[in-house]
């Protein structure tokens, strides 16, 4: 094999790129990491990533991939004070069709604020001597041809020039990737995209927690109803490190959170569709800081793996392939997967192999199927989202999973299942199962709850009465 076969850059020191950093140098692969921030030494925000202030989980089957890739990584969460949350064991939810039960576990998560996972992640990854980390420089385009790419051309921070010759780029530079634009660039054909914005805006603010509910609060979520009015007001209380809690509100067109602090609580409690967010603000957490906005959720998808022609030795994986609605808390697991199959691909195939780009993009078209389908099957419905509006499969999908959904508010195992799906543990096939269809027709086995499901505990050491 030749030096230059065995080489790589990957666009992107966000947890996509050093996890696709990892997963090559695993196959044999030398790689170096453009990244155009200046990366902090500890776990703090960096410019390049707003959306850290908001919530942030890893799902669990995320989470095993993350291990697979970086041995240890878990433990190292855990030591900083991540907690391992059982699903839906440890988690109060307001479904669109009532109060979820608290189900003994089949999958779990793991809350942490991004900044953490971030920097767990790049101290595992950059201590591998095989990986190498460029700062301060950006891609500005790829060489090579429409059938094999060569390498990249490389802008640094003082406006020099250089072109980074490799037997593999990959491109993980997220919403604002110019892959598509690129390959054009290379005489290759449009590629296939759709894009579906629910329109939601996010509104995020740190909280101390009270000093009671400091450890083992459970997350609290308050889904939206696509039934009711459109807007897509919900809200996230998630329990993370240091005795903190990350609140995030949103809101769709119209019914968007407030960017001031004064107003902010008081969505919360009276925007919502019940109180409980907003009461347990009011119970005696304390702000950390001002509201974090973001507007930028829309689900954007490129079919790269349907392109006709692809070519040699490159591949798009992270949120430059399919970037997804925050609300669902799909991106970092999705990232992680992708960079596993990226890696299976590359142990199998053997680096710099002809065809092997091609195989990775399909692999990683692969495993953000399950989530794009979860994140489009519902946003697809908010007035506005998508330019031709549900077509017949989302109509279809839509009513079988809300069929689902209702099941689970009264019955654990079609719960779990749908838990499972959700967390990435298993595909949305599981949910087609003779078995579970049956289960959906007939509905919830239980009646349904008429109030949160917290325990005399949790409602004292929270400050509720």
């Amino acid at each position: 094999m030749s030096e230059h076969r065995s080489t790589a850059v990957v666009l992107g020191g966000s947890l996509a790129g050093l996890l696709a950093a990892r997963a090559l140098a695993d196959g044999g692969v030398r790689v170096t990491v453009v990244e155009r921030d200046a990366l902090p030494d500890g776990p703090e925000p960096r410019k390049g990533l707003p959306q850290a202030r908001h919530v942030h989980q890893l799902w669990s089957g995320g989470a095993r991939a993350l291990e697979e890739l970086l041995p240890g990584a878990i433990g190292r969460l855990r030591a900083a004070g991540v907690s391992r949350v059982p699903m839906t064991t440890d988690m109060v939810a307001l479904s669109p069709y009532g109060w979820y039960r608290r189900w003994a576990e089949s999958a779990f998560m793991l809350p942490a604020s991004r900044d953490l996972l971030d920097w767990v992640v790049r101290r595992l990854v950059l201590a591998d001597g095989r990986i190498e980390l460029m700062e301060g420089a950006v891609a500005t385009g790829l060489t090579g041809t429409g059938g094999a790419v060569t390498g990249v051309r490389i802008r640094a921070h003082d406006d020099s020039e250089r072109a980074l010759t490799a037997g593999l780029v990959v491109d993980a530079t997220g919403r604002g990737s110019r892959a598509a634009h690129w390959l054009a660039g290379l005489g290759l054909p449009a590629v296939e995209r759709r894009e579906v914005d629910s329109g939601l805006v996010y509104a995020s603010r740190l909280y101390r927690a009270p000093r009671a509910a400091r450890a083992g609060f459970p997350i609290v979520n308050i889904e939206p109803d696509p039934r009711g009015s459109g807007s897509g007001r919900g809200g996230v209380l998630m329990p993370v490190e240091d005795g903190r809690w990350i609140v995030t509100l949103f809101g769709g067109r119209g019914g968007e959170p407030p960017a001031d602090a004064a107003r902010f609580e008081r969505y919360a409690r009276e925007e919502l569709r019940h109180p409980l967010i907003g009461e347990l603000l009011g119970g005696g957490a304390e702000p950390l800081g001002e509201v974090a906005v973001t507007r930028s959720t829309a689900n954007r998808r490129y079919f790269f793996e349907r392109m006709p022609v692809w070519p040699e030795n490159f591949v798009v994986l992270g949120d430059a392939v399919c970037a997804l609605n925050p609300v669902y808390g799909h991106g970092m697991a999705v990232a992680a997967r992708s960079a596993s199959a990226v890696r299976d691909v590359v142990r199998r195939r053997g680096p710099g192999s002809r065809g092997l780009a091609r195989e990775a993009q399909k692999a990683v078209g692969r495993t953000v199927r399950a989530a794009w389908d979860l994140a489009v099957g519902a946003d697809v419905f908010y007035p506005g989202a998508a330019e031709h509006g549900p077509t017949l499969r989302d109509r279809v999908l839509a009513a079988y999973v809300g069929r689902l959904l209702r099941t689970a508010t009264g019955n654990g195992r079609i719960a779990r299942r749908v838990t499972d799906v959700t967390a990435l543990e298993r595909g949305a096939g599981a949910l087609l199962a003779p078995s579970v269809v049956v289960a959906a027709v007939a509905g919830p086995l239980k009646p349904p709850l008429t109030a949160p499901p917290l325990t005399s505990a949790e409602r004292t050491a929270a400050g509720l009465r």
